[in-house]
């Protein structure tokens, strides 16, 4: 992702394409939506938690979009930066290099997201 564009006008337009592809191909994109919903559902481990490691693996998987959707949900969940960094962490463990960048990015999209959430209260 360049540095002239945010994370939410990322995930706003990644959202806006999700939903032509809704429609389009409504029952695939049901069956995503459950599995995420499934996913993430509380269990042994808290929402958050189950956040964490999607923004890890987001990392790794070097997804901008990721990055941002799963760092909103974990401003939404309360997440600390603290938190956020000990998961980057992780996933810099795993990772290396590559995800040492993303890790970067995923802090920016985080204080971002954050500083909107500020913002709005």
């Amino acid at each position: 992702m360049t540095s002239s564009t945010s994370y939410q006008t990322l995930t706003s337009g990644v959202s806006a394409h999700l939903a032509t592809l809704r429609s389009g191909q409504p029952e695939t994109m049901k069956g995503f939506s459950e599995l995420a919903k499934a996913s993430l559902a509380s269990g042994e481990l808290s929402p958050k938690t189950k956040e964490l490691i999607a923004l890890a693996l987001g990392v790794a998987a070097h997804c901008d979009a990721c990055l941002g959707f799963h760092t909103k949900a974990l401003v939404r969940l309360g997440a600390t930066r603290g938190e956020v960094e000990e998961a980057l962490g992780v996933a810099v463990y795993m990772g290396g290099g590559p995800s040492l960048m993303y890790s970067a990015n995923a802090l920016a999209a985080f204080d971002e997201f954050s500083q909107a959430t500020v913002a709005v209260a």
